[in-house]
């Protein structure tokens, strides 16, 4: 009975108003509405993130020097470090110059400079 009454007036008031307002379909609703969830979820995502992260570091101040690495996750970590300092020292670089392809480079650097000389030529200012 609601169906009836609103499919008959509705149309005349829709006519009425001249149409002014947009009826949105189903799925524009529903996408809507998941949009607005999404927001929401990641509002109160942040929200406890925060807050964890205000008690690790008090349980953390309050611990203060008594916290200590397990021994098998700080091996891991010298160990990682160990390669980076590796990486990052003379030796490290000499090993990846060895990895390098000297006749290609060779190559690459004569074509640049036959290139050049080419481009040259054909300046007037030379």
């Amino acid at each position: 009975m609601a169906f009836m009454v609103k499919h008959m007036v509705g149309g005349q008031l829709k006519n009425l108003t001249g149409g002014l307002t947009e009826e949105k379909s189903e799925g524009e609703k529903s996408e809507a509405a998941a949009q607005e969830r999404e927001a929401n979820f990641a509002q109160k995502k942040a929200e406890r993130a925060t807050v964890g992260n205000e008690l690790d570091e008090t349980q953390i101040q309050q611990a203060g020097d008594d916290v200590q690495l397990p021994t098998e996750l700080a091996k891991m970590i010298a160990e990682d470090n160990q390669e980076e300092e590796h990486k990052q020292s003379v030796l490290g670089q000499l090993t990846n110059i060895q990895n390098v392809d000297i006749d290609q480079l060779k190559d690459k650097a004569q074509a640049t400079l036959e290139d050049l000389k080419k481009q040259t030529e054909n300046c007037r200012l030379m």
